[in-house]
């Protein structure tokens, strides 16, 4: 039999949960949590060097409840402006959905305090040093929390990330907010703490209509016990809307704890389920310890099964489900015990101990070896993860080969400039290199197969925001579509526009990849460039030279409705010029661009007496 490898699932959290367990960040956060409950909008201390902003548990009850809405989701921007349209969007480009009870809490909060205020002191890049900042929240307040963070991190208000702390959280966001939080590599700033049997977040897998009720009803109760400090025990309708509440969700996670882990994917296709999804490190706490897990899917299905149990009553469940929601102050007491005694979170470091490992860690979160749907889960997801390393490995030597022809066509384009005299570009559209259209061809497949992999989740989360990637597709897309643009126009005898018909769709979701990682770069301070780039960073800029030529002909037969186009475009290399983003082959004397702009230059100066524009002193200051 094969031996299986021994990815690690969980590392990255457990190191992170250990440490701030350890260090005592976690207990203080769960008591500004506390302490936040005396404020109506959120409060702000500083601890040892560390800001902590925390936000009240359940304060404006009403303002989470969404009516009209089976889900209660809607886009993140909605009737705000406080996340930008093009930051936080899925691998489709689609915007990020969130619950809209929790956006308004959170809007409110941006609007009526002095909260953005405070908050730039803590992220002005201007200041000296900037203190750690971890944003805190428990059940509602945890929502909160975890927008703000992403606000912090979307707006790139800071050098250092913030860190978000959250306790019974409700889950917040839709699959695009989980693909955008694993692009930017964002995930490893969340650490949600959940207990075996807490409710709240479970719910919003269950429709909202369904919940809202209850949930009514039973948020005061919470209120009651943790800002006035209650001693009431619930009476029968509270228990009996808890009862309601806990049957309506395990209704819906029943769906997702009996689905297969790889097709979780494919859940929305099959059935009308929740839109939401868990993203960052989920801490889940028993009274045996405490386990990380990070995989979004893996996240999931855990917050159905270890609600699951074969032993306890049903009505100790109700019970649970009640009291466990505002018990983190046992729950970090147990995990603190746990982790002094060293038996917090079970860590394998070897195949042989794998199992084992995982058996802790499954009896550490409560679920116990009866339960087979666990560690099943559990294996299926080591596999997934096994397979997403093993196909970076591949794609990483046959990378490694394709450097050669990489090499080659550089080669190509060297020896087309010094022995010719004219662009590569020119010179393929001209008279096609068999080498280089074989190279072309080849990288070619193995791009395409890059993609295909990523549309089939066939590779790691955040492959596209890897710079060994984003760099060796760039160099190729920058290097080898310009061949792809003159093979197309060479085969459609102008017959068709490639920007818009031709363009493989490689080269679209590479530059796609290419733009989310500049943001990010951008954000950090980049220094212009001093000398004009080896090769044009616009890989469609010989597409534009076509239309821009095709356009100029139509324009000599009177369709001046053509003038706009070519003056953009005019425009667009003007600019491409200030920015040292053009190659100097594009000014060789033969090249495609050379013969539009004396055409063009020409066209003008017959049309208007002494014409000039900022491209012709450029190109005149340097003929």
């Amino acid at each position: 039999m094969e031996a299986q490898s021994s990815t690690p699932l969980f590392t990255v959290g457990q190191d992170i949960a250990t440490f701030l367990v350890s260090c005592g960040i976690l207990s203080k956060a769960w008591q500004e949590s506390c302490f936040a409950n005396n404020s109506e909008s959120y409060s702000l201390n500083e601890y040892e060097g560390v800001a902590y902003v925390a936000f009240p548990s359940f304060h404006n009850i009403e303002g989470f409840i969404v009516k009209g809405s089976k889900y209660g989701e809607g886009n993140i921007q909605t009737q705000n402006n406080f996340f930008s349209c093009c930051g936080l969007k899925g691998n489709d480009d689609q915007p990020a959905l969130v619950h809209q009870g929790a956006l308004k809490l959170f809007i409110h909060i941006m609007e009526n305090t002095d909260f953005q205020a405070k908050m730039q002191v803590y992220t002005d890049s201007k200041q000296r040093k900037l203190k750690p900042i971890i944003f805190v929240g428990h059940s509602l307040g945890g929502a909160v929390a975890t927008l703000a963070t992403l606000w912090v991190l979307e707006k790139r208000l800071r050098q250092s990330s913030p860190f978000c702390i959250t306790f019974g959280c409700p889950l917040v966001g839709d699959v695009n907010l989980v693909e955008a939080v694993g692009r930017e590599n964002w995930a490893g700033n969340f650490l949600h703490v959940v207990s075996k049997y807490d409710i709240v977040p479970r719910m919003l897998l269950a429709p909202f209509e369904s919940i809202a009720e209850p949930l009514i009803a039973i948020l005061p109760y919470w209120e009651g016990i943790i800002v006035h400090d209650s001693k009431d025990e619930p009476d029968y309708f509270i228990q009996d809307a808890c009862r309601t509440l806990l049957n309506n969700v395990l209704q819906y996670t029943l769906t997702l704890g009996n689905y297969e882990l790889d097709s979780l994917r494919k859940l929305d296709e099959a059935i009308k389920t929740s839109p939401y999804r868990p993203f960052g490190t989920y801490m889940f706490c028993s009274s045996e310890g405490a386990a990380c897990i990070e995989n979004s899917e893996i996240v999931l299905k855990m917050l159905h099964l270890t609600m699951q149990s074969h032993e306890k009553p049903y009505d100790n469940i109700v019970h649970d489900c009640l009291s466990e929601h505002i018990g983190y102050a046992s729950v970090m007491k147990h995990v603190i015990e746990n982790s002094i005694s060293g038996e917090i979170i079970a860590k394998p470091d070897s195949e042989s101990s794998y199992k084992m490992g995982m058996s802790l860690q499954l009896e550490a979160i409560g679920v116990g070896v009866q339960n087979e749907d666990a560690p099943i889960a559990l294996e299926i997801a080591r596999d997934i993860e096994n397979n997403h390393s093993r196909n970076v490995a591949k794609l990483a030597i046959e990378l490694s080969e394709k450097q050669c022809i990489m090499a080659e066509l550089e080669w190509y384009k060297e020896r087309c400039e010094k022995e010719s005299g004219i662009t590569y570009y020119d010179s393929f559209r001209k008279h096609e290199d068999i080498n280089a259209n074989l190279g072309r061809e080849n990288l070619a497949r193995f791009w395409d197969e890059i993609i295909e992999m990523w549309e089939r989740h066939e590779l790691p989360h955040d492959f596209q925001s890897q710079n060994k990637w984003i760099n060796a597709g760039t160099a190729y897309r920058k290097l080898v579509e310009p061949l792809d643009i003159a093979y197309y126009y060479s085969m459609s005898k102008g017959k068709s526009n490639y920007l818009s018909e031709g363009r493989p769709n490689r080269y679209k979701v590479i530059q796609k990849w290419m733009e989310a990682k500049e943001k990010t770069r951008s954000s950090r301070g980049q220094r212009p460039r001093t000398k004009p780039a080896s090769l044009t960073e616009d890989s469609c800029f010989w597409a534009y030279v076509e239309e821009a030529s095709e356009d100029l002909e139509n324009l000599k037969q009177d369709q001046h409705q053509k003038l706009e186009s070519l003056e953009m475009f005019e425009g667009y290399v003007t600019k491409m010029i200030g920015h040292r983003n053009i190659s100097s082959d594009v000014f060789l004397e033969g090249s495609s661009f050379m013969k539009w702009w004396k055409e063009w230059k020409n066209y003008k100066q017959n049309q208007i007496s002494g014409w000039s524009s900022p491209l012709y002193k450029i190109m005149e200051s340097e003929s």
